[in-house]
C-alpha cells in the first residue's frame, strides 16, 4: 500500500531492536495514538531483502523505496548513503534516539587489539554501521592501505562465521555482541555511534516535531527501568541469550536531537575521504526540509 493510499498513517520499515525501541515503546504504551498519530511497524521481509548486497534492496530500504514505509533509522553514513542512491526522496529528520556500539569481536586468541587485525579481513555488511564504524575505528591505529573488510552479511551471519573459524574477526552490536561474548569471544574494541532517522518526502516538518516528542517521551519510559526492555532486544536472537544477559554497557538511550550543519559536514567529507559518496549533495540537499 502506498503512502498516498495510506493516508495519515504513518508507517516504520523496521531495524534492528536496539535501534527501534523508542518507536516500539511508544505504540505499545499508546504514546503516538494520544499525540493524534496513527503509527505502525511495518511487517518484516523475507530474508533475502535483508541479506542483499544492494543497500536499496534490503528489508528497509526495500519497503521505504517502494512507499510501504515512510521512515526508518540507520546509521548516519548509511543514511546519507541511501537518501543518494535512491530515487523516492526523503531528507534525514534528525539523529536517533539509541546510542550503540559495535564491537570488534574474535575467537582467536592470537587477536588482541585493534593493531592486530592490521591486514585480517573483518566481517562487516557493506554500508551498514558495522562497515562505517570499523574504519572509523581501525584507522585510528592501523594504515589505511592495510585495513580489509570482508562482506560477510547480516549479524547473525557474522557471528556464525566468527565462531565457525571461517573469518577471524567481525563488527557486531546488540544483541549479538553479548551473545558472542556469551559463547566466549573476546572484544578488541568497540565504537559508539548513533544514526540518523530517513524521512519521506511527503511528511512535513511539523508532523515529524510531534512525532519526535512522542520518541522522546518514549527514551524516558526506558531510561526509568531498562532492564525491563531487556526481552525486546534479545528477540531477534530467538531464545539464544536470556534477557537478563544481555549486557547494558553497549547501548543507550538519550533524546533525539538534530543534524546539525557542522556534524554533516564532518561526517560527508570523511565519508568522500573513503570513497564513499561521490560529493554530489550537500547539507541543504539532504537536510533543509527540516
Amino acid at each position: 500500500m502506498t503512502a498516498e493510499a495510506r493516508g495519515g498513517q504513518i508507517v516504520i520499515s523496521r531495524n534492528h531492536p536496539v535501534f527501534d525501541l523508542p518507536e516500539i515503546v511508544a505504540i505499545e504504551h499508546g504514546l503516538f495514538a494520544g499525540a493524534g498519530l496513527d503509527v505502525r511497524l511495518a511487517q518484516s521481509a523475507p530474508a533475502q531483502e535483508r541479506e542483499s548486497r544492494d543497500p536499496i534492496a534490503r528489508r528497509k530500504e526495500a519497503l521505504f523505496e517502494s512507499e510501504r514505509a515512510d521512515l526508518f533509522n540507520l546509521c548516519e553514513w548509511g543514511g546519507i548513503d541511501r537518501l543518494e542512491r535512491n530515487r523516492r526522496g526523503g531528507y534525514i529528520g534528525y539523529l536517533r534516539p539509541a546510542v550503540v556500539a559495535q564491537g570488534l569481536v574474535s575467537f582467536d586468541p592470537a587477536l588482541n587489539e585493534p593493531h592486530d587485525v592490521s591486514g585480517v579481513p573483518v566481517g562487516v555488511n557493506e554500508f551498514t554501521g558495522s562497515h562505517y564504524t570499523a574504519l572509523h575505528l581501525l584507522e585510528g591505529t592501523v594504515p589505511r592501505d592495510r585495513i580489509i573488510l570482508e562482506h560477510v552479511g547480516p549479524p547473525f551471519a557474522r557471528l556464525d562465521a566468527a565462531a565457525a573459524g571461517s573469518i577471524r574477526a567481525v563488527m557486531l552490536m546488540e544483541p549479538y555482541l553479548s551473545l558472542a561474548l556469551e559463547r566466549g569471544a573476546h572484544l578488541l574494541g568497540c565504537y559508539f555511534y548513533r544514526g540518523a532517522q530517513v524521512v519521506a518526502p511527503h511528511l512535513p516538518a511539523e508532523q515529524l516535531d510531534v512525532y519526535v516528542s512522542v520518541v522522546n517521551a518514549a527514551v524516558d519510559i526506558i531510561n526509568a527501568d531498562r532492564t525491563a526492555w531487556a526481552a525486546h532486544i534479545v528477540s531477534e536472537v530467538e531464545g539464544r541469550l536470556a534477557p537478563e544477559r544481555l549486557r547494558s554497557e553497549y547501548h543507550r538511550f538519550t533524546h533525539a536531537t538534530p543534524f546539525t550543519r557542522e556534524r554533516f559536514t564532518e561526517s560527508y567529507a570523511w565519508m568522500n575521504s573513503w570513497q564513499l559518496t561521490d560529493g554530489r549533495s550537500g547539507y541543504d540537499t539532504l537536510l533543509a526540509l527540516r
